[in-house]
């Protein structure tokens, strides 16, 4: 358009001046300002084509904003769904189990049994995490295993996990509800605490490179309605320490203190004592003692043709009697089978006095259960892959009641394969 508007001028201005000399000085003047206008009408023109186009290049037409809408919404909904999957997951293990008992005095079992235990997990906050899990079994409160058979009949589940974790503060976890033992326990010891066993309460527990400490407080009962005792509960405190005592060694030590007053009260579960002295007291059988449990461990890891070496101690005393109050757990395994193709053996001998602990929440499978007994125990595991394992466990030359039962002998085998999700 500029180039056309300059010819005209040019045009325009050629035959002007060829003519000039015929026209009067009046139209000339008069031809020269209208010029001039058309001249600054064009300019106008120009600017505001060029505005009307710069404006073109920021204009969405309707049908594409509708479509933007569309796809800003689909990003939002999948990433909504994408956080939501980020912060719920699950987790658990299964394991398939077959066991034979040979107790004396009593005919010969075999049994199959199954393990199943899914828990789901939400990260609700960059600091909080809360879980509800499951699992089969009865509500005893040391075992989900559930024996196979009766028909194929169905199984029960129960409430195995409903808590609510807040780490806000460094190395600090506070929990409440029904969770995970956080009782530090050398190489998964079961001198106090069987594995299966899920404290009810609240529990702090802090932890550094160097140093760990744990305090709780778990209910027995909490209904005033259901205990002869105004305050039924479990208090716990726990120090401890990891050191490196020389190159490729890692030194853990623990020391702890339990409070479980139980003197006076009714058996907690099943009408049963698990091998803790009682009295009859108007006809009613009453545990004798409190158990008032000082604990302590030691395990030395090192390293054996680049195994891990493994050799441990766990200890318990009850301050509130003064027989029959001590136990121990001495062990040594060689490996970890943690990663596939990995595996390890150990061997771990056992005296549990009968007042030292709370038979209840002990070892379930050791000399029948319960406290009062002694023997050895051997076990093996290999890793298939990094979520499945099989193993074996072999409880030999124990002795159930053998100071105030019967001193029965018990042998008892497990033969396991197992995943973890």
């Amino acid at each position: 358009m500029k180039q056309l508007v300059g010819l005209a001028v040019m045009g325009a201005v050629l035959g002007a001046s060829g003519a000039n000399a015929q026209v009067p000085a009046a139209e000339w003047e008069q031809f020269k300002a209208e010029f001039s206008a058309m001249r600054e009408r064009v300019r106008a023109l120009e600017i505001e084509n060029q505005q009307l186009r710069e404006a073109s290049k920021n204009t969405i037409k309707v049908e594409d904003l509708a479509a933007t809408n569309a796809e800003v919404n689909t990003l939002k909904q999948q990433s909504s769904d994408s956080s939501w999957a980020d912060r719920v997951s699950w987790k658990g293990d299964y394991r398939f189990r077959y066991e034979d008992i040979d107790e004396e005095g009593r005919d010969d079992r075999e049994r199959y049994r199954i393990r199943a235990r899914p828990a789901l997990v939400a990260r609700v906050s960059d600091t909080t995490e809360v879980g509800v899990g499951l699992a089969t079994g009865s509500d005893d409160p040391v075992s989900s295993n559930q024996t196979l058979g009766g028909g194929s009949s169905s199984k029960d589940i129960n409430l195995d996990l409903a808590y609510a974790t807040w780490t806000g503060l460094p190395g600090v976890a506070i929990t409440a509800g029904k969770y995970a033992n956080p009782y530090y326990t050398v190489q998964k010891s079961q001198l106090v605490f069987d594995g299966d066993f899920r404290p009810e309460g609240i529990s702090v527990n802090w932890a550094n490179e160097m140093f760990f400490a744990h305090t709780s407080f778990n209910f027995i009962e909490s209904d005033s309605n259901q205990s002869n005792s105004d305050n039924y509960g479990v208090w716990a405190a726990q120090l401890g320490t990891v050191l490196a005592p020389f190159e490729g060694a890692k030194l853990t030590l623990s020391a702890g203190y339990i409070d479980i007053p139980t003197a006076g009260e009714e058996a907690i579960y099943d009408g049963e004592f698990y091998g803790n002295s009682f009295v009859v007291v108007d006809g009613v059988e009453l545990y004798e003692y409190d158990y008032e449990l000082v604990t302590a461990s030691v395990d030395l890891g090192l390293k054996v043709f680049d195994l891990p070496l493994n050799i441990y101690a766990d200890y318990v005393e009850n301050q509130d009697v003064d027989d029959l109050e001590t136990g121990y757990m001495a062990g040594i395994q060689l490996g970890s089978a943690k990663k596939k193709g990995e595996w390890q053996v150990s061997y771990e001998y056992e005296k549990l006095d009968a007042n030292a602990t709370l038979g209840i929440v002990t070892n379930s499978d050791f000399a029948g259960g319960g406290t009062d007994g002694k023997g050895s125990t051997v076990s093996a595991k290999y890793a298939i892959d990094d979520s499945w394992y099989v193993g074996s466990t072999y409880f030999f030359d124990n002795k159930a009641g053998f100071k105030l039962g019967d001193n029965a002998n018990y042998d008892r085998i497990q033969l396991d394969t197992g995943f973890k999700y």
